[in-house]
């Protein structure tokens, strides 16, 4: 019988997280804000189904699977797959779960772009050592400059503020005239709207002379990590990004190991930048077609 899918919804919340305290592996990809943020630019939908949540994503490709969520130790695996399946952003652990019971039948292929970038909490917080120096040197010019960083954490304050700085902030970079960046703008926008339905939401801004500067945009993954959704700051302030990576981490990672800047997609500029604050591993995905 065919799975009903419907648009990932706020509704569906409450069944979702239910399904992601059951999961073994907690992916930035398959965290509750990110499948609302990115709803509409992927066409996400799911379809909750005993302990497994179905998804799949209907834009801008062809339709595929994404990984299911959930009790993956139990699923009847070699019921639930079936020829002519293909997915993609599959966890590498699951992948391997998946050969464990149908063998040859699901083959993965390695898929770098997807692959989230993880980081040692410390290490952000402190920098330490010759292998941060470029971005010690960012920190100290903006406190030289405007003093200690001024930090809030998340309120309804810092909603409106960010709303307003992520729009100076496209104005700045013509998110209309380029669909990734107008797709993120949108995101942007819908996590923040929306922020309140969200259980492990963390965030904060920056501050220099009153006005709002910069904010990141996280989620408590689970007990031993915090992942970032999004950073956005005003690039004429020297240092403001590497004070808001740094500061969010001092303030809101000071009681897990990991910290999960998601993917790179596979863009040049992006992946030169998150390999410059030297990740400590990686949490793998494959494409997996089933046979």
């Amino acid at each position: 019988m065919p799975r009903s899918f419907t648009p990932v919804s706020l509704d569906g919340l409450d069944e979702y997280y239910r399904l992601w305290d059951l999961c073994p592996l907690h992916s930035l990809d398959y965290s509750p804000v990110n499948l609302w943020g990115w709803q509409e630019h992927y066409g996400l939908e799911w379809c909750f189904e005993g302990d497994l949540c179905w998804i799949r994503q209907t834009m801008p490709c062809d339709t595929v699977l994404w990984a299911p969520l959930g009790d993956w130790a139990r699923a009847d695996w070699k019921r639930l797959l079936e020829p002519g399946m293909e997915f993609i952003r599959v966890p590498d652990s699951l992948a391997s779960l998946w050969q464990e019971q149908i063998g040859s039948r699901a083959a993965a292929e390695p898929d770098r772009d997807q692959w989230e970038y993880l980081y040692l909490a410390t290490e952000l917080a402190t920098l330490p050592g010759n292998r941060f120096h470029k971005k010690k040197n960012h920190v100290s010019a903006f406190v030289k400059a405007y003093g200690a960083p001024d930090y809030h954490p998340m309120d309804a304050r810092m909603v409106e503020d960010c709303l307003g700085l992520q729009d100076e902030w496209c104005q700045w970079h013509d998110c209309e005239g380029s669909p990734s960046l107008a797709a993120e703008n949108s995101a942007i926008n819908q996590v923040l709207a929306h922020c309140s339905a969200f259980r492990n939401l963390c965030g904060g801004s920056l501050y220099v002379d009153g006005g709002i500067a910069a904010f990141a945009l996280g989620e408590r993954l689970d007990s031993e990590s915090v992942g970032v959704h999004f950073e956005k700051g005003l690039a004429s302030i020297r240092g403001i990004y590497q004070v808001i990576n740094q500061t969010f981490v001092q303030r809101e990672c000071a009681d897990v190991r990991w910290v999960n800047r998601a993917q790179d997609l596979g863009e040049e500029g992006l992946r030169r930048a998150k390999e410059s604050y030297r990740p400590a591993g990686f949490l793998q995905k494959s494409r997996v077609a089933i046979a």
